[in-house]
């Protein structure tokens, strides 16, 4: 009788150990499955760092890691699948800032993106690169900037509210300049008028322009970070080419279900930390245009939060909307 009573009183107060503590300090099972969930189609940089994360996962801890591509809704129909999933350490997201983009685009999405998930780890950051043809007449970060002040230019994206758009929207802003936005169904489109001279500047994903960079379709007139890339030792970086406000990478990291218990979170979070670590990780993330940038729970809470406001509030500047 006092053993149910203590029972009672223990799971009343939120303080019952044993199911609890016994699933995080087993966690994970040898042999179980995770599923990482992907908001994205297959072959893109969050899919690459998914698929990346979760192998070494599954290697350092025996376990099945299976990819679920869920694309759709920018990103939205994934996240929403994660945030309804039990909260036991089985279901992972990749998010992207995107999703703290979202947030603002969305106000009626059918979870609640700072609620229903719960941060984990930031994983690695992709700069935005800032180009123009090869034959424009645009040739430096101030030339762009005097263009725009002196008329109208066209700036293509990968969507409204995607990094690229809200990059523009940033730079518009900094600079009281009102470059159109022209938006296109993906970057690969967009990067093709550019090539053309439809368009006039792209403030691009850095993979999705590199290439063409290298190949001299494209030239690079700044990059959006706060050191200068080795790929393009070259080029600027916006705060060297007098604008540092325009600072801006699309990064990638890790949540889970809210409900899911923090020594968890805190396990998958140390371990994540661990694997971005190595250098074999670190290089295969710089191959396809990533910096590495693991940070803890935590320290990821604090930066997805200030994302979240920091790109709210451009959003509600410009106007933007979702398609």
């Amino acid at each position: 009788m006092q053993r149910r009573e203590w029972m009672l009183g223990a799971l009343a107060a939120g303080t019952l150990p044993s199911a609890v503590w016994a699933q995080a300090t087993d966690y994970p099972k040898a042999g179980a499955t995770l599923r990482y969930i992907v908001p994205f189609p297959p072959g893109g940089l969050t899919d690459v760092m998914a698929r990346l994360v979760g192998q070494q996962l599954g290697e350092r801890w025996k376990v099945n890691v299976v990819v679920d591509n869920r694309p759709g809704g920018g990103g939205q129909i994934g996240a929403d699948a994660a945030a309804k999933s039990p909260g036991d350490g089985s279901t992972l997201l990749a998010i992207t800032l995107t999703h703290a983009a979202n947030y603002t685009l969305f106000p009626k999405a059918p979870y609640n993106f700072m609620k229903d998930l719960k941060p984990v780890a930031l994983l690695a950051g992709s700069p935005m690169l800032i180009v123009v043809p090869a034959s424009s007449k645009i040739k430096t970060f101030a030339d762009l900037v005097a263009a725009a002040k002196g008329g109208k230019l066209n700036a293509g994206s990968s969507g409204n509210g995607t990094p690229p758009h809200l990059t523009l929207a940033l730079f518009n802003d900094i600079a009281k300049t009102d470059v159109v936005h022209v938006p296109y169904k993906g970057g690969a489109p967009a990067i093709t008028d550019l090539i053309g001279g439809q368009l006039d500047v792209i403030f691009s994903n850095f993979p999705e322009s590199i290439s063409h960079v290298k190949s001299g379709k494209l030239h690079a007139i700044a990059i959006c970070s706060a050191a200068r890339n080795a790929a393009v030792p070259d080029v600027p970086t916006t705060a060297e080419a007098g604008m540092p406000g325009l600072l801006v990478e699309s990064w990638t990291a890790l949540m889970v279900p809210a409900s899911t218990p923090d020594a968890i979170v805190d396990k998958l979070g140390a371990e994540a930390l661990k694997i971005m670590a190595t250098p074999e990780i670190a290089e295969r993330a710089k191959t396809q245009g990533f910096r590495v940038d693991a940070r803890g729970p935590k320290d990821f809470g604090v930066f997805l939060k200030s994302e979240v406001e920091r790109w709210g509030k451009v959003i509600v500047a410009a106007k933007i909307t979702a398609e």
